[in-house]
C-alpha cells in the first residue's frame, strides 16, 4: 500500500525547527539517505534484495562511499551499486541540490514522531517515490538502532557526575502527562564532560531515579567522587542507596532559587541573595561557615522561616569546597545540565505533546547524543590536574 505527499505541518514552524538546529544530526541523516537510496535501487531493479521474480531487471553490486561535504560537516554515504551501471539514487541527488528541503523534511519526521503515514509522506518528497509503512517502519528502526546503541553504550570511570530532570508532556495510554525526561552528565578521566544517560519516566519518585542510577551502574559508570543535583525526594533517596557514601553537592543556582520562596517580603529578596552568594563565594569552607551563621543571625527575628531553612539548606551547597578549588567553578553547580534542558526545550517546544513516549525519547536522544559528540570532540572541561 502507498501513500501520497500530504505535507501540511506549517511552514514557519518547520523554519524554526531548522534555526533551532535539528539539521545538525549528520549520523541520523545518513542513515535516513542511505535508506531511501536502497529503497530506490530495490525500485530500479525492480526486485528486493535476494529476491527471485521475474520482473527483476538488474542485479545489484554492492556499495560505493561517497563523502559529502555539507554545511553540518561531512557526511558518507552508501551508495547502491548495480551490476549494469546504469543507475544512480535521485534521493541523494535531490538532497544535495536542496539541502534545506531535506533538513525540512527530517525535522518533520521527528516532530511527527511515530506516525508511519506522514513519514512514508515525507520519504516520497525526499526521493520521488511513494513507500509503503512498512519500509518506512524499517527506515525507522534504523535510527532508533542507532540511538539505543548510545543510550546503552559502555561507560567507565566518571569522576563527577550531575544529575537532573525536565517535564515534557505526552501521551501515556490515552491520557496527557508530565513526563520526567531523567538526565546525567559525566566529567571522566579524559577530562571533558559527556551525556551519560537518558529515560522518559512518568516521574521523579524513586523508583525511576533508582532504576535510572542502576542502568548507568550495570553499563560499568564508576569511581564517582561526587554528585552535583538539585534537592529531590526520589532523586535524593536513589542516590543515597545506590551511591552510598559519595559526597553530595546541591546545585547552588537551585538554592539561590529556592531561598525566594522563605522570603517574606520581596524588597527583601536582593539582599537575601547578596548574602546567600556572599556565602558560597568564601575563600574556604571555615569562612563560609563563619558567613552562614552572621546570616542565620541576621534573619532570626525578621525572617524566622528563612534562618531557618538558610541553617538546614545552605550547608549542602558547600561541599565542593572539600575538593580542590581549581575545580570549585565547575562543580558547584548543575547549571550545564539547566542549559541542555533549554536546547531541548527548543527543539520540543514546537510539538507540545508527544504522541507516546518513544517518540519524545528518540528526539531528546537525538539532541543529546549531538550534543555528548560535540563535547567529546571540543574542549578539555575540566582540569582533573588542578589544584
Amino acid at each position: 500500500m502507498t501513500y501520497q505527499t500530504d505535507c501540511t505541518l506549517p511552514q514557519e514552524i518547520l523554519e524554526t525547527i531548522t534555526e533551532g538546529g535539528l539539521d545538525s544530526l549528520p549520523e541520523l541523516i545518513r542513515i535516513l539517505v542511505n535508506e531511501a537510496m536502497k529503497l530506490e535501487r530495490e525500485q530500479h531493479l525492480g526486485a528486493k534484495a535476494y529476491e527471485r521474480t521475474p520482473e527483476r531487471q538488474g542485479y545489484a553490486n554492492g556499495y560505493k562511499p561517497k563523502t559529502v561535504k555539507t554545511r553540518i560537516g561531512e557526511i558518507e554515504f552508501a551508495v547502491p551499486q548495480v551490476r549494469e551501471g546504469d543507475f544512480y539514487p535521485a534521493a541523494l541527488e535531490k538532497g544535495l541540490r536542496s539541502e534545506r528541503a531535506l533538513t525540512l523534511a527530517l525535522a518533520e519526521m521527528y516532530v511527527q514522531g511515530v506516525s508511519t503515514r506522514r513519514v512514508a509522506a515525507i520519504t516520497e518528497k525526499l526521493c520521488g517515490t511513494a513507500v509503503s509503512s512498512a519500509q518506512v517502519s524499517r527506515a525507522a528502526q534504523k535510527l532508533d538502532e542507532v540511538l539505543e546503541a548510545w543510550r546503552t553504550r559502555p561507560l567507565d570511570k566518571i569522576e563527577y557526575l550531575y544529575l537532573d530532570a525536565r517535564y515534557e508532556k505526552v501521551r501515556i495510554e490515552g491520557q496527557i502527562q508530565d513526563a520526567a525526561i531523567l538526565m546525567s552528565v559525566g566529567v571522566g578521566e579524559d577530562q571533558k564532560r559527556r551525556v551519560l544517560g537518558v529515560s522518559v519516566s512518568l516521574s521523579e519518585a524513586q523508583v525511576h531515579w533508582r532504576s535510572f542510577l542502576e542502568s548507568l551502574q550495570n553499563r560499568g559508570l564508576n569511581g564517582v567522587k561526587m554528585i552535583t543535583s538539585d534537592d529531590h525526594a526520589g532523586l535524593r533517596r536513589a542516590r543515597q542507596a545506590l551511591f552510598t557514601g559519595v559526597p553530595w553537592q546541591r546545585c547552588q543556582f537551585h538554592l539561590q532559587q529556592n531561598a525566594s520562596q522563605y522570603v517574606p517580603r520581596k524588597k527583601m529578596q536582593a539582599e537575601v541573595a547578596a548574602d546567600i552568594k556572599g556565602i558560597f563565594q568564601a575563600p574556604n569552607r571555615d569562612q563560609a561557615e563563619v558567613y552562614l551563621k552572621q546570616v542565620v543571625a541576621k534573619y532570626a527575628d525578621t525572617a524566622s522561616d528563612l534562618a531557618n531553612w538558610l541553617e538546614v539548606s545552605i550547608p549542602e551547597g558547600l561541599t565542593f569546597f572539600d575538593f580542590p578549588s581549581g575545580h570549585w567553578r565547575r562543580i558547584r553547580t548543575s547549571n550545564m545540565l539547566e542549559r541542555l534542558s533549554q536546547e531541548i526545550k527548543r527543539r520540543t517546544r514546537v510539538i507540545r505533546l508527544f504522541p507516546n513516549v518513544a517518540s519524545c525519547l528518540r528526539l531528546v536522544s537525538a539532541v543529546l547524543m549531538e550534543r555528548s559528540e560535540d563535547w567529546e570532540t571540543g574542549r578539555v572541561y575540566l582540569n582533573l590536574d588542578a589544584v
